[in-house]
């Protein structure tokens, strides 16, 4: 298998590089990429960090995949690109600073439309899309998500349409949620198919391989951003073995992996959805009342909103039964939400695109 200067022959592990665009000062912007081949043919199992360039934990876990040698009894190939955003990484925010865009919110999709003109971040975007879905079977994108927050995997809403028809998009939705149970972590469905669209998720890595490509495709929270919290890395890196073991590369978790992970499970026996919020309806700063992964009931009080003083101005409850995922900025203007919250998810997985 090749992609940009990596090239590596069954047996082999190589480390190379993707040319993406050109830069203004001379040079190309380029993706670093590691490729293993096993010695039997499987499947290919891209594994994606770094795409928010202050995700340390999901860039770090990437880069211990692999570490320097094809995995032992691997079949198929393994390609790992822990830094897909290097204008975001130089500067350790989440945007890339070309024109301060999300990168993970520009991948292809039949819906995109734009009489402006595509800016670089968007072209970058189409040509890892392409490069990904040229050779992969699975993918897995690796990031984190609020200070403080619970680690867990999410399983997109799969959409039906022009791309697939119901029943193939539920065959679809199926394999999606074999895959999401083998990487042991706790499972989150993503927003509902309206939210979905508005926050222009199907425009995420994982959001258009898996829904214009329709190849099966997770996305990894790994904690916090900005500091590598390892057992979080451990997990992740575990979670990709897993992964692996179900679609038959491996035939079972290395016994080194296996022996760092830390066990994860959900706090409640229900099905859960992302939700933002419970929304301050005045302005303050937030103090939590629970702590993440704690579960709750509807009607629970979740967080104070206390003014400069310290003085309670608003009591903000849990609007359904769920946890805390992870915490927002507690600095909290009038409006906004306060915490990004599992919440129990009785909505359908698959979805027509509309």
């Amino acid at each position: 298998m090749q992609i940009g200067t990596a090239t590596a022959e069954p047996g082999e592990l190589e480390h190379g590089y993707l040319e993406v665009t050109d830069l203004p000062t001379g040079g190309s912007e380029r993706l670093p990429v590691t490729i293993a081949c096993g010695e039997q043919t499987g499947p290919t199992l891209w594994v994606t960090g770094g795409v928010h360039g202050n995700e340390s934990t999901g860039i770090a876990a990437v880069q211990d995949v692999l570490g320097s040698s094809v995995p032992e009894g691997l079949s198929g190939t393994v390609v790992c690109m822990p830094m897909c955003n290097p204008a975001g990484i130089r500067r350790t925010n989440r945007h890339s600073y070309y024109h301060d865009d999300d990168p993970n919110r520009f991948f292809p999709a039949t819906d995109a439309g734009d009489s402006t003109g595509r800016r670089v971040q968007e072209l970058i975007d189409e040509r890892l899309y392409e490069t990904i879905v040229e050779s992969a079977d699975a993918l897995l994108d690796l990031h984190t998500a609020q200070v403080g927050s619970e680690p867990f995997v999410i399983r997109d809403r799969v959409l039906y349409g022009e791309a697939r028809t119901e029943s193939e998009a539920t065959a679809l939705a199926a394999r999606l949620e074999d895959f999401a149970r083998a990487t042991a972590l706790p499972m989150v469905n993503e927003y509902p198919a309206t939210e979905y669209a508005d926050r222009n998720l199907h425009r995420s890595n994982a959001g258009a391989v898996l829904n214009e490509a329709g190849i099966p495709a997770l996305t990894f929270e790994l904690g916090s951003h900005h500091a590598i919290e390892d057992p979080y890395r451990a997990a992740g890196v575990a979670g990709v073995y897993g992964a692996m073991v179900h679609l038959e590369m491996l035939p079972e978790m290395p016994a080194v992996v296996q022996g760092e992970t830390t066990t994860l499970e959900s706090p409640v026996s229900y099905p859960v959805r992302r939700f933002v919020g419970p929304r301050a309806s005045v302005a303050g700063f937030c103090r939590p009342q629970v702590e993440t992964g704690v579960p709750f009931e509807a009607g629970d009080a979740i967080a104070d909103i206390v003014s400069p003083h310290g003085t309670v101005r608003e009591s903000l409850e849990a609007p359904h039964d769920g946890y805390v995922l992870g915490w927002r900025a507690p600095t909290t203007y009038e409006n906004d939400a306060v915490a990004s919250l599992a919440i129990r998810d009785e909505g359908d997985l698959v979805v027509p695109r509309s």
